[in-house]
């Protein structure tokens, strides 16, 4: 098991997540972050660190694409260990529908 980054990260992007990750697995894109599920540990302490509640395991049934979006854009993205600020409009992202396919950006963010 591992967990990924889903939808609701798009364009709210909080790194609450990051700080208390212990391995250092997150992955900075433009609008959002990943996992990497190769050096995720399966602890957890990240999932209710997540305002929006992206983070989900992926034993959830139909995270199955979310897993391979992980997958690829944590080999290309830059690795992120330190909190930053979220967008400032974060909150006005928060659970909209179809961020993915309106709004996702496969442009990487700038890591640390």
């Amino acid at each position: 098991m591992t967990y990924v980054v889903t939808d609701n990260c798009i364009k709210c992007k909080y790194m609450d997540c990051v700080e208390v990750c212990p391995v250092d697995c997150f992955y900075e894109g433009e609008n959002m972050l990943v996992i990497h599920p190769d050096e995720c540990i399966d602890c957890g302490v990240c999932e209710p660190e997540c305002p929006a509640e992206a983070i989900k395991p992926d034993t959830e049934p139909g995270l199955e694409s979310w897993l391979k979006l992980n997958t690829d854009y944590a080999k290309s993205w830059p690795n992120i260990t330190q909190k930053k600020d979220a967008p400032a409009d974060a909150k006005e992202w928060d659970g909209v529908a179809g961020k993915l396919e309106a709004h996702f950006s496969a442009s990487p963010g700038t890591g640390d």
